[in-house]
């Protein structure tokens, strides 16, 4: 469900337990090219689109709550890109309890503490 978090507008949060591997979501996609990619850059919707394709030539505008989901270095939770179905689907890495903030890591990885592009709050 979705939900207000303290310092970062709002997120997705457990409405219960949710085991380990659970598929919360697999969300459409719109796929957009690198000229795109530069005007999207100049707005508000920078912090909202993903990479795409295995050159990350190109990016998309995941739709349903996957651009609600905030990131973490220790996420709970990860997404996979499947390019040719033009879907993200975001899992569970663990159990969930009821009430926690679902975060996924940005950089693509759940486990990758690789430096993002913007300073990350941690909780």
């Amino acid at each position: 469900m979705v939900g207000k978090t303290p310092n970062r507008g709002r997120g997705m949060f457990a409405a219960g337990p949710i085991p380990k591997g659970t598929v919360l979501e697999t969300a459409p996609v719109i796929v957009m090219g690198a000229d795109e990619r530069k005007l999207l850059d100049k707005t508000l919707l920078h912090d909202y689109i993903f990479e795409w394709g295995d050159d990350r030539s190109r990016c998309c505008m995941a739709l349903g709550y996957v651009p609600l989901y905030n990131h973490s270095y220790s996420s709970n939770c990860e997404y996979e890109m499947e390019f040719r179905k033009k879907v993200i689907t975001v899992k569970t890495v663990r159990d969930i309890e009821k009430g926690e903030e679902l975060f996924i890591n940005y950089n693509g990885d759940w486990n990758n503490n690789n430096p993002i592009w913007f300073e990350a709050k941690e909780d």
